[in-house]
């Protein structure tokens, strides 16, 4: 599931799906103050863009068409050895379907610790800069010395603070 936890100034204003946010901040600032909205990836911890366009309780949907349903299914390539090619059309449901299992139950995975610190580092970056004591801090993030950087980052905003320690798990 795509999460994302949107921040207006230091406060997070919004946390949860990727469509919900966008939505429940188009109902509560009007379209001139999204550009003051960061939104941030709860897995990576990047900045993402929410797209306002239409995302409202006022957006009309497209008449449903016969057959199936597009899914938002995209076709690129893939360029794999022969084994694998083999490998894949032995799975059930074919090559496609393995493929999708595989990227799905690599989404579930428990994120390393790397994988948090580097998150936390993204965000840190991307929102901290200007704080006291946050070039300390990230020296204390990559040393993995928690206790220094809870003391670090003590005098930060509640909301940073907190998005930061939920990156980190």
């Amino acid at each position: 599931m795509d999460q994302v936890t949107a921040f207006l100034g230091d406060e997070a204003i919004a946390r949860g799906p990727r469509g919900e946010v966008t939505r429940l901040i188009e109902a509560r600032w009007p379209a001139s103050d999204h550009s003051a909205i960061r939104a941030y990836d709860d897995a990576t911890g990047r900045v993402v863009d929410l797209d306002y366009r239409g995302a409202g309780a006022g957006a009309e949907l497209a008449p449903r068409g016969r057959g199936r349903p597009k899914l938002g299914v995209v076709a690129r390539e893939v360029t794999l050895l022969p084994r694998q090619w083999d490998w894949l059309s032995r799975q059930r449901g074919g090559a496609s379907a393995a493929l999708r299992r595989l990227v799905d139950e690599a989404g579930k995975a428990v994120p390393s610790p790397e994988a948090r610190r580097d998150a936390a580092y993204r965000f840190m970056s991307d929102r901290c800069g200007d704080r006291p004591g946050y070039e300390e801090a990230l020296r204390a993030l990559y040393r993995g010395d928690g206790e220094r950087l809870e003391a670090l980052v003590a005098p930060w905003p509640d909301d940073i603070r907190a998005y930061l320690f939920r990156l980190l798990g």
